[in-house]
């Protein structure tokens, strides 16, 4: 396994976003982040690593694009490989360890925040459930939410359910 690396917010900061949308940061407060965006989806994953990461029966994630994110303070990050093949960094405060993001290699330009690292999440509007097929048994599903039994597998498909839609 690599060993942990240090990511400064510079990385991550686009010059050009003047407007907050949202904020979040870890449990001790040295990391702080804001995302200019006028709302956000989000969705919940019950893959075995979101089980473990989250150490819950899911995890939340909001998908923001790279150059909408504005980092204050350094997060450190280790990669490791996702139930459908492909690999994620997974970004966290070298301070008290809160996971704040991932930033899947086969997505560039997309990260996905960890839904309770935000200041206000009930801001979110959840639009589906995915590896549904590893859920634990004693959740039940909203039926009116999209409902993935593994996860998309193409573009498209992410787009589709980002957006609600059956």
């Amino acid at each position: 396994m690599p060993a942990p690396r240090v990511l400064s917010g510079k990385r991550l900061r686009d010059a050009g976003v003047s407007a907050v949308g949202f904020t979040g940061g870890c449990q001790c407060a040295a990391v702080r982040y804001t995302i200019a965006a006028e709302s956000l989806v989000a969705y919940a994953c019950h893959c075995r690593e979101c089980q473990k990461q989250s150490a819950s029966a899911f995890g939340v994630s909001v998908p923001v694009l790279e150059s909408a994110l504005s980092i204050e303070g350094e997060t450190a990050s280790w990669g490791r490989p996702t139930d459908s093949g492909s690999w994620t960094d997974c970004h966290f405060c070298p301070r008290c360890g809160t996971r704040l993001f991932h930033d899947a290699r086969g997505r560039p330009g997309v990260l996905t925040i960890k839904g309770g690292s935000l200041d206000e999440p009930g801001q979110l509007e959840f639009v589906a459930h995915i590896w549904t097929s590893r859920k634990q048994p004693w959740i039940d599903l909203p039926e009116r939410l999209v409902q993935w039994g593994t996860q998309p597998s193409t573009q498209a498909e992410w787009l589709q359910m980002l957006s609600g839609a059956p």
